[in-house]
């Protein structure tokens, strides 16, 4: 008897749902009423995998609104498969509260859903019911020949032939699964240590300290960490708001008026990192009125260009010249049209000159100088950057009262649309990150400039870090963040750049951030036989993938027919884990194309009396 052929889906989280809504999408068209067994392997709850899975604290939010997260296409979206239309998270709550959706989640968990608007930041564990549902609606949506089977264990390895089937061994299982094609889509996965981080786990374990590495936080032992103690964080990005949260409010404290009231249980949270201040917060006002056309400067012609050409790409050499074009482009089309009295030049004539001048040029600097009087409405990506380089301060108290400044002028701009320039610029990171994705590996650096400015936490969240910091039980230590070890006195050391000559000491070290998504210090069991299997690795540690539909390279450069790879720890990973409804997120087409490929590839062996065994 002929068999049918398998595609393994390997992680169950947002990108696998997302792969395996694309399959439902595109199977009547690409493989028909033929047979298929569709596995999907993951030790959590298919939907929201490990991250957002449905046991989290309701502290946790998401640092996005309800409205701005998809989990369906829409014709915004770039892609050869059918567009097929969902709900966001809000419309989805609306329908859950109408009775036209009934989920089959937590009564506690829809109970949040009452009430909440399109504006308000969801609970974490809100979102996993709504990944939970979108899954479930994709396995709906297959057709009648494909059959699912769920595996709730860990995949260890892959291997197999190039030209043959693909061998799955599972955590826990004596056989292994046969595939004919596998799809990796993993996530944020465990790292092991680095060099330093063992050096000061090891520092840690002689003298009876705390060292918790980069984690997801939810994760982490955060009952090691003791009452009044000061603790070194290294971070200040979203790892260390969960952090802040889970240590405070996740302790008993509360906020009253703005105010924080300690329980007493709470650590003292001393917090830096290289730019020393935490990430923009997310704008809270809506788009209105004209839009700037996006991409301009970066769009598919300029994608292409740079795919032509032979070598690795520099990204500050041939990248970023272009992004900071088109980053302008959308903050000077927004403060012509919206904000006209700030500007000294008519709008055409601004924006022929500029379109004309080279990116970085003097002449580019100039036209700015004059047709936007006041430096304080010029885009300055460098300061936007590192907004404390240069910056000293002569006492560390000093620091706090500049530094509780710079977050209430943050929010104040971040909130008041008489900006909003600076939601034109996210739109241009939106459009240019589109673009970028494309080349494959550029480097890390655009990928953290990218969420520092454009995928930082909600306003309340720095409201409430304002309070602790008034409270004391949050303390700044400013840019540039070393950490030491004394051996002698048995204590973890921090200094910063931003207060020459201060320093503090604390028993216990926090590294507030995600496991490094590199292969090269991977502690999956499943990438490192990859790895070590011939897969090719970029500069950067992480897997290398044909951008046009990720299927996984080796280390000449040749498309595995049989593997495919989608995430973070690939160079073709997104701007985060959901897109916003009609930005044309990458995610999208990047798992309509490698789905697409997949069902081709599954197809054809199917025509051809394909015989799994």
């Amino acid at each position: 008897m002929t068999a049918a052929p398998s595609i393994v889906v390997i992680g169950g989280g947002p990108r696998g749902t997302g792969v395996i809504e694309r399959i439902a999408a595109n199977a009547v068209e690409l493989y028909g009423d033929r047979p298929l067994d569709l596995h999907v392997v993951d030790p959590h709850p298919a939907g929201g995998g490990r991250i957002w899975r449905p046991d989290q604290s309701p502290l946790l939010w998401m640092n996005s609104m309800a409205e701005d997260v998809t989990m369906f296409t829409d014709e915004t979206v770039e892609l050869a498969g059918p567009v097929v239309a969902g709900p966001a998270l809000d419309a989805w709550a609306e329908d859950v509260r109408t009775g036209r959706i009934t989920p089959d989640a937590d009564p506690a968990v829809l109970a949040e859903i009452h009430g909440l608007a399109g504006a308000d930041f969801p609970t974490r564990r809100l979102q996993s019911a709504y990944l939970r549902w979108t899954y479930e609606r994709a396995l709906a949506a297959l057709p009648p020949g494909i059959t699912v089977h769920e595996h709730r264990t860990t995949a260890l390895a892959v291997t197999g032939p190039r030209g043959g089937l693909q061998r799955v061994r599972l955590q826990g299982r004596p056989e292994p699964l046969l595939a004919d094609l596998v799809v990796l889509t993993v996530g944020h996965l465990d790292a092991e240590q680095d060099p330093e981080q063992k050096g000061l786990a090891d520092f840690a374990r002689r003298h009876a300290l705390v060292h918790l590495p980069p984690d997801f936080t939810a994760d982490s032992d955060l009952d090691a960490l003791r009452a009044g103690e000061p603790v070194i964080v290294r971070g200040f990005g979203l790892a260390f708001v969960d952090l802040m949260v889970l240590l405070t409010e996740g302790r008993g404290g509360r906020y009253e008026r703005g105010e924080y009231l300690p329980s007493g249980r709470e650590p003292v949270l001393y917090v830096g990192s290289r730019r020393g201040v935490p990430y923009h917060a997310k704008i809270g006002y809506p788009w209105s009125g004209e839009r700037p056309s996006l991409p301009q400067h970066l769009g598919p012609a300029w994608t292409e260009e740079l795919l032509k050409r032979t070598g690795p790409l520099d990204f500050r050499r041939d990248i970023w010249p272009a992004v900071a074009k088109e980053l302008g482009h959308a903050h000077y089309h927004r403060l012509f049209t919206a904000h006209p009295e700030r500007t000294a030049l008519a709008h055409e004539v601004f924006a022929e000159k500029y379109t004309a001048a080279d990116p970085g040029s003097p002449e580019l600097a100039g036209l700015i100088a004059e047709a936007v009087p006041d430096p304080a409405d010029r885009l300055d990506l460098d300061a936007l950057d590192r907004p404390l380089d240069g910056v000293r301060h002569d006492s560390p108290e000093a620091l706090q009262e500049a530094l509780r400044n710079y977050i209430t002028a943050d929010l104040a701009r971040r909130h008041d649309p008489e900006h909003s320039e600076d939601l034109a610029v996210f739109l241009g990171l939106l459009s240019a990150y589109a673009q970028i994705v494309r080349l494959g590996d550029i480097g890390s650096w655009w990928h953290g400039f990218f969420s520092y400015l454009a995928s930082g936490p909600p306003g309340p969240r720095l409201q409430q870090l304002l309070a602790l910091s008034r409270a004391g039980v949050v303390r700044f230590l400013g840019a540039g963040l070393t950490v030491e070890t004394d051996e002698e006195q048995g204590l973890f050391r921090a200094r910063s750049a931003t207060v020459p000559g201060a320093r503090t000491e604390a028993r216990a070290l926090v590294e507030a951030r995600l496991p490094d998504p590199s292969l090269r210090h991977t502690a999956s069991p499943l990438l490192r036989a990859l790895r070590d299997g011939g897969a090719a690795i970029a500069d950067d540690g992480l897997l290398a993938v044909d951008p046009a539909d990720s299927r996984v390279l080796d280390d000449e450069g040749r498309p595995h027919p049989r593997r495919f790879a989608l995430g973070p720890f690939t160079t073709a990973r997104s701007s985060g884990a959901f897109t916003r409804p009609r930005t044309g997120g990458p995610a999208f087409r990047q798992n309509d194309a490698a789905a697409r490929a997949a069902l081709t590839f599954l197809r054809d062996l199917s025509c051809r009396g394909h015989l799994a065994s």
